[in-house]
């Protein structure tokens, strides 16, 4: 059973989409393959939905570089090792396509990775904003690219505990 709610962040409306107790779904406004809005189940109010918004604010406040929340992936195998392997991109960082598709043993997929990671269902949590062309250019994202931008440079800033640490 679904459920669904929508909290507020600075890349705007987020909607949130919990299957049971898990996590299967975080979607921007507008978002490209975004699913129809019958699917998001009912409005309502699962456990999830308050640890995701407190976890989303705490990283939006710089206080947070992982999420540690249940998640329930629904895709292909191909589609759900690249969703996994998006969450080992480290905070801050970046990984191309074509690294990706290496390190999922199949060098030759870069076009495949690409279109795993246009359609994951978790932006954000699962951070596919990471991911760049194989040059460090800004390609496709689901969000859109000034999203993919804000995100990146939010996470170049320094979090308010290493400023406090360099500037004393």
């Amino acid at each position: 059973m679904r459920s669904h709610t929508v909290v507020d962040s600075p890349c705007g409306p987020l909607t949130l989409v919990a299957e049971g107790d898990a996590l299967c779904g975080l979607y921007m406004h507008e978002q490209r393959h975004r699913p129809a809005e019958a699917t998001f189940g009912s409005p309502g109010a699962v456990e999830v939905f308050a640890l995701a918004e407190t976890q989303l604010k705490e990283y939006f406040a710089g206080q947070r570089r992982e999420f540690d929340l249940p998640l329930a992936f629904r895709g292909t195998p191909f589609q759900r090792s690249v969703w996994a392997a998006l969450l080992d991109i480290p905070y801050g960082e970046t990984a191309s396509y074509g690294e990706l598709a290496q390190l999922l043993g199949k060098p030759a997929a870069a076009r495949a990775v690409g279109l795993a990671n246009g359609k994951n269902p978790v932006s954000i949590i699962v951070p596919c904003h990471r991911v760049l062309g194989s040059a460090g250019s800004l390609t496709g994202y689901g969000g859109g690219l000034e999203r993919k931008r804000y995100l990146l440079d939010f996470e170049r800033r320094p979090s308010p505990r290493e400023f406090m640490s360099t500037s004393v």
